[in-house]
């Protein structure tokens, strides 16, 4: 009887030894389930793991690189026009070189609106600003799985591919801002918010595209644009209001619904709509 009590003892400890083992083998399982989760959602890997993966509006811009949230559309917007203002208001030679046209205004206040501004970005830009218009905090560039390659320089609505096939890159001229990069919001300039664009085309010359970035909006709404190069003189950063747009000498330069030249009010693919 003693012997039958000892192997019922013994057999009990096993069977509770087991369920211990299994338990924690259980629990790390789930730990690194959750980790798993937790990795493929940073910043680095963002979208590889869902829906963000796509395109909903079908516009060439992966989802997981709009700004849905209110407070990131608006950091976005402060960031972009007051970097682009500060470029027509600074001393000429400490203006960047990159900065020769439209376009490369353009290309400089996006790209430098969505890094990171703490004191290293301000030691290499130069920048000053009154207040912080605080942070994004969707991404920030190049952390996404496009990496360096900010701007939509392909036709057609995004594809997983384009993550690395060429569809991305970091020069995009004025044409492909506006074709693959923005859309439409209005041709009533009364419509645009600050950080929308203003695009011409201006049929004969060698450089037919033309951009302005809107700073302010109201009863002092101002534009901010670079001539660009004309006849081998090097252009100029100039900012203006839509006052004098709108009374401009030249009749295919003025911001109305009745000139063929104005293309109407654009607005970053980013931008675009809400969750």
């Amino acid at each position: 009887m003693i012997s039958g009590f000892v192997a019922l003892a013994v057999l009990l400890l096993l069977l509770r030894l087991l369920a211990f083992v299994h338990g924690r083998h259980g629990l790390r399982s789930a730990a690194g389930d959750a980790g798993s989760v937790h990795a493929a959602s940073g910043p680095g890997t963002a979208g590889r793991n869902g829906a963000l993966w796509t395109d909903r509006f079908g516009d060439g811009t992966p989802d997981f690189l709009r700004l849905n949230d209110p407070a990131d559309q608006a950091a976005f917007r402060k960031w972009f026009t007051a970097i682009a203002d500060y470029q027509a208001v600074r001393p000429k030679a400490e203006v960047p070189g990159e900065i020769t046209d439209c376009a490369s205004l353009l290309r400089y206040a996006y790209r430098e609106a969505l890094k990171r501004h703490d004191d290293t970005w301000f030691a290499a830009t130069g920048m000053e600003v009154a207040a912080l218009p605080g942070e994004i905090r969707a991404w920030r560039y190049p952390e996404t799985p496009l990496g360096t390659g900010l701007f939509r320089v392909r036709a057609g609505s995004f594809e997983a591919e384009d993550a690395s096939d060429g569809a991305f890159a970091q020069f995009a001229d004025a044409k492909t801002l506006v074709e693959r990069n923005a859309y439409l919001v209005s041709r009533d300039v009364r419509a645009a918010q600050p950080g929308d664009l203003l695009f011409y085309r201006q049929f004969g010359q060698s450089s037919p595209w033309h951009s302005m970035i809107v700073e302010r909006v109201g009863g002092q709404s101002a534009v901010v644009y670079d001539t660009g190069e004309d006849h081998g003189k090097a252009g100029e950063l100039r900012r203006v209001t839509v006052a004098e747009l709108l009374d401009h000498p030249q009749a295919q330069w003025r911001p109305v619904e009745g000139n063929p030249n104005f293309l109407g009010v654009y607005r970053w693919n980013i931008l675009r709509g809400t969750l």
